[in-house]
């Protein structure tokens, strides 16, 4: 048998003197309470339901003597039975009263008492129900029967007045009052999931008065952005984008919520990460430069927190995309529009980083890059220790725009040049180690120049070797500071899956390469850039072989 919580009992007679309460249903003040009250009463009533399932019907009623008029109570209450799943688990609990053979007229009473019950739950909201007059007394109409499409042409017909009130603007005595509208929202908290009501919840939301207040109540946001979340309700992008500009709560919620989303599993692959970005509606809503500023700061909190983990950075820079994406379908010049999304950062550096790289033609890729590389490097080490701005600044605008790396990949292994451009060295540098001093970096600059030289020496010399690759790749002993794992790692990868040479070594090359479950997880996230990018050098032959490689490395994770 399940246990009772010790505080169940306590719960049980609060709860059993608040429906007490709530029978005078009539007041505003009452239904207020009972709205505010609604989430931690459904959770009750779930608690009970778990303790009533595992008991028959006699032990029910001779642990809780009053566990009908308490479920009786419930049962007349429309605001309870309205809310999220609290009609359901009335059902549940009335259900585990029944008795399942009676034998006394007593027992047999008290079954079809309960049916009666079940009969008024399961019927109640069908609208022609007299307990409606609750909801019309209190958005200001009169009491009389209803029926069916009643509902329906009162919530446009309070449609209509809000848009009114909207279009009114500055005359105030055709607005509808802010008390009203406060009202309204309260009454609306309990019903945000039924759809015949999702047309005032929008217009609630897009209503946009004068008052220098809040008309609205917290606890109407917070029901329609849980409502929202839970996929329980579906909303038009511009009420969810009024919604998060007038509760930042929400905004926070819904954000934290798609990073739970994209970090809870470690094998969320790009394309699932991009939908469900897509899905949230945050790049949609990020258009507006204030909403993008929230998001963009949590996501810099992130990416501290974690030390900048690969899977944080692609989930920014798929965001990133998709905003542009968004931007772009609402034809704003991208080169001025960035400049309030990015305001502490160069607006030129801004432009330059907002440019599509893939569609630069080959052969032209090399400029921009240089460009780019040198507008960074003045904001980088112009920046002194007492600076308002510091090299993260300018990292964090810099990895929104992950396509530029690539790029930069790509002209460093494929150059014609004896000398890779040190623009270039500098750039990836500053990608993988951003939190380098000025002395460190270019220490850094020359071990990667000399091992590209290494890298593309062999590559030239001949048939290539895995162990001879992989051997290359590896610092001196007597190298002060070596260069970074990861940008190693990822000039190898590049080079094994971007050039014809590379593929007849590749497996055997990634299987000496993912020694530990770290180094697995970068070569598993670099397959799936790869993948997920589509980028010109990797052809149908690179592509076979990484989706064949990913398969096997996920497995083995």
């Amino acid at each position: 048998m399940a246990q009772e919580p010790a505080d169940l009992a306590s719960d049980y007679q609060f709860w059993l003197q608040k429906l007490s309460a709530w029978e005078q249903a009539s007041s505003k003040e009452t239904q207020r309470d009972t709205c505010l009250h609604l989430s931690r009463f459904q959770e009750f009533l779930r608690q009970m339901y778990e303790l009533l399932k595992e008991m028959d019907s006699d032990a029910i009623l001779e642990r809780f003597p009053s566990i009908g008029q308490l479920l009786a109570k419930t049962c007349w209450n429309p605001l309870i039975l309205a809310y999220d799943e609290s009609q359901k688990i009335v059902i549940w609990c009335l259900c585990c009263l029944m008795n399942k053979a009676p034998r006394t007229s007593a027992e047999s009473g008290r079954n079809s008492w309960i049916q009666g019950l079940l009969s008024h739950v399961l019927s109640a909201f069908r609208f022609d129900m007299k307990e409606v007059c609750l909801f019309t007394k209190s958005l200001g109409y009169e009491s009389i029967d209803y029926y069916p499409s009643l509902l329906k042409n009162m919530v446009l017909s309070l449609v209509s007045e809000l848009r009114g009130s909207h279009l009114n603007g500055l005359n105030t005595q055709s607005r509808m009052a802010p008390e009203r509208m406060m009202s309204l929202s309260q009454v609306c908290v309990p019903l945000v999931t039924l759809p015949d009501i999702e047309p005032l919840v929008e217009a609630l939301l897009t209503y946009h008065g004068h008052e220098p207040q809040e008309v609205l109540s917290a606890e109407f946001f917070e029901a329609v952005t849980e409502a929202f979340l839970s996929e329980k309700i579906v909303l038009p992008t511009s009420s969810v984008v009024s919604l998060w500009f007038r509760h930042l709560p929400s905004l926070e919620k819904a954000t934290l919520h798609l990073f739970e989303k994209l970090f809870s599993s470690k094998r969320n692959c790009l394309r699932r990460m991009e939908c469900c970005i897509k899905e949230s509606l945050l790049p949609q809503a990020a258009c507006q430069p204030a909403i993008f500023r929230i998001v963009d700061e949590m996501f810099r909190f992130v990416l501290l927190e974690t030390d900048g983990a690969p899977a944080v950075l692609a989930a920014l820079q798929i965001f990133t995309s998709c905003l542009v994406e968004a931007l772009r379908k609402e034809n704003k010049q991208l080169k001025f529009a960035l400049k309030t999304y990015f305001p502490y950062s160069a607006p030129c550096l801004t432009a330059a980083l907002s440019q599509q790289p893939e569609a630069i033609p080959q052969g032209h890729r090399l400029q921009p890059l240089l460009h780019i590389s040198q507008l960074l490097r003045e904001a980088v080490e112009d920046c002194t220790d007492g600076s308002h701005r510091n090299p993260f600044e300018s990292w964090f605008l810099f990895v929104h725009f992950g396509g530029w790396v690539d790029l930069a990949v790509e002209e460093l292994l494929l150059r014609e040049e004896a000398e890779p451009p040190a623009g270039l060295l500098w750039l990836l540098v500053f990608y993988y180690s951003p939190q380098d001093r000025s002395q460190q970096r270019e220490q850094s600059m020359v071990e990667l120049k000399v091992l590209v030289n290494r890298l593309l020496k062999l590559l030239r010399s001949g048939p290539l070797s895995a162990m001879d690759l992989l051997e290359a790749a590896e610092s001196p002993r007597e190298d002060p500071r070596p260069v970074c794992g990861q940008l190693v790692r990822r000039l190898l990868l590049s080079l094994l899956f971007w050039t014809p040479e590379g593929h007849a070594i590749v497996w055997e090359a990634v299987t000496h390469m993912a020694h530990t479950d770290a180094v697995t997880h970068e070569i598993v996230g670099f397959l799936d850039q790869t993948l997920y990018r589509s980028h010109h050098l990797c052809v149908e032959a690179s592509r076979k072989l990484a989706r064949e490689l990913l398969k096997e490395l996920q497995a083995q994770v």
